[in-house]
C-alpha cells in the first residue's frame, strides 16, 4: 500500500526497522539452556570447596613425587641409601657407634643425619623408605580390591560360606596372626639355605597383608557388587550370553569405581602403617632394603642418647599416614556429601 506521495508504509517496507528487528532476532543464536554438571564434575567441586583436603592431597602427591624421584634426588643430594659414611670416613662416628657431630650427626653434607652403627644417610632412607611403602601398600590395595570385587560376584551357597569365611577372620586379631603368617609366607617363597632375593620382603609383606587384610574393603565392594548383580543390565547381560568374567569387568566393575576410590584411599595409610608394625617387629621388610618401620626400631635403642634418629622417621610416618586419613575422609564427603550428616 502507497501513501498519497507514492511512499510505502512502515510495515510494507522490505527494509523496514521492524522486518530488519525480525531478521535479527531470527539469525541471532539462541541463548544456551541450563547445562547440568556430570558426577565427576560436581565431585570434583565439591572436593575443591574442602581446604582440608587439597592440603593433604598436596602433601600425598609431594611423597608421591619423592619416592617416584628417589634415584634423582640422590644424585643432586650426592649420598644414597646403602653406602656406609661412617665406614668409609670413621671421624664421623664414635668407637660406640654414635655420630661424632651433634644432633645426630646432621651437617651440610648429612641434612637428617647418620644411622647409629652403620652411619647411612637418614635422609636417603626416609626417601627411599617412602617408595617401600608405597609399593606394598598400592599392591596390597589393588589386591583386596581384586578379591573384593571376585567374591562379590559369587552367589548361593557360595555366598553364604564367603560371608561367614569374613565374619570368622575379622574376629581374629590380626597383628598377631601377621607376625605368625610371616615366616610361613617366607618359607614358602624360597628355601631355607637359598641366598633371599631382593624382591622377596615386597612379594611377601604384600602376601601377608592381602590374605589378612582384604575383609573390610571386601564386605564393603561385595555388598555393591551384590546389589548390582541383582539389576536389569546384568541380567540383560546373561540373556545375551555374557560369560561371568565379561560381566564382572564391564558391567560391574564400572560402576564399582567410586566405592573402590574411596574405600581403597582409606586402607591405603592403614597398610602402610601395618607394614611399619611389621618391620619393626622385625618380621617383615629386612636389611638392606630402606624401610621407616625398621628405621623407627632401631631409633628407639638410641632414644635417650639422642631423640634426633628417631624424630625424621617418627614425624615422616606421621604426616604420611595423617594425609593420606584426611584425604580418604574428603574423598568420601566428595563422592557422597550426605554421608556425615
Amino acid at each position: 500500500m502507497t501513501t498519497p506521495t507514492g511512499a510505502t508504509t512502515d510495515g510494507d517496507t522490505p527494509g523496514s526497522t521492524s522486518d530488519l528487528a525480525d531478521n535479527a532476532s531470527a539469525d541471532a543464536p539462541a541463548e544456551p539452556g541450563f547445562r547440568g554438571l556430570s558426577p565427576g564434575k560436581l565431585m570434583w567441586r565439591r572436593f575443591l570447596r574442602d581446604r582440608t583436603g587439597v592440603v593433604s592431597a598436596c602433601v600425598v602427591l609431594f611423597f608421591i613425587l619423592v619416592a617416584i624421584f628417589a634415584p634423582l634426588i640422590s644424585m643432586i643430594y650426592g649420598n644414597d641409601a646403602q653406602t656406609h659414611y661412617g665406614q668409609d670416613d670413621p671421624t664421623l662416628l664414635t668407637d660406640s657407634g654414635l655420630p661424632v657431630a651433634p644432633n645426630g650427626g646432621m651437617s651440610g653434607d648429612f641434612w637428617f643425619g647418620l644411622e647409629p652403627g652403620l652411619g647411612r644417610d637418614i635422609m636417603m632412607q626416609l626417601v627411599y623408605g617412602i617408595r617401600t611403602s608405597l609399593i606394598i601398600a598400592f599392591a596390597t590395595s589393588i589386591l583386596t580390591t581384586v578379591i573384593g570385587v571376585a567374591l562379590g560376584y559369587l552367589g548361593g551357597k557360595a555366598d553364604f560360606f564367603i560371608g561367614r569365611v569374613i565374619d570368622v577372620l575379622m574376629s581374629f586379631p590380626s597383628q598377631i596372626f601377621l607376625i605368625a603368617t610371616m615366616p610361613v609366607v617366607t618359607s614358602l617363597l624360597v628355601s631355607k639355605n637359598e641366598k633371599v632375593p631382593e624382591w622377596l620382603p615386597f612379594v611377601a609383606v604384600t602376601i601377608v597383608l592381602s590374605l589378612l587384610g582384604w575383609m573390610g574393603l571386601a564386605r564393603i565392594l561385595r555388598g555393591t557388587a551384590l546389589a548390582l548383580r541383582e539389576r536389569e543390565f546384568i541380567e540383560a547381560a546373561k540373556v545375551t550370553g555374557a560369560s561371568p568374567m565379561r560381566i564382572i569387568f564391564k558391567e560391574i566393575l564400572p560402576n564399582l569405581w567410586t566405592p573402590i576410590l574411596v574405600q581403597a584411599t582409606l586402607a591405603l595409610p592403614a597398610f602402610v602403617t601395618a607394614e611399619a608394625g611389621l618391620s619393626y617387629l622385625g618380621v617383615g621388610v629386612s636389611e638392606p632394603v630402606p624401610d621407616w618401620g625398621r628405621m623407627i626400631a632401631d631409633a628407639a635403642n638410641y632414644l635417650r642418647t639422642d631423640v634426633t634418629f628417631l624424630l625424621f622417621p617418627g614425624l615422616a610416618m606421621v604426616i604420611f599416614v595423617l594425609a593420606f586419613n584426611l584425604l580418604g575422609d574428603s574423598v568420601r564427603d566428595a563422592f557422597d556429601p550426605k554421608a556425615n550428616r
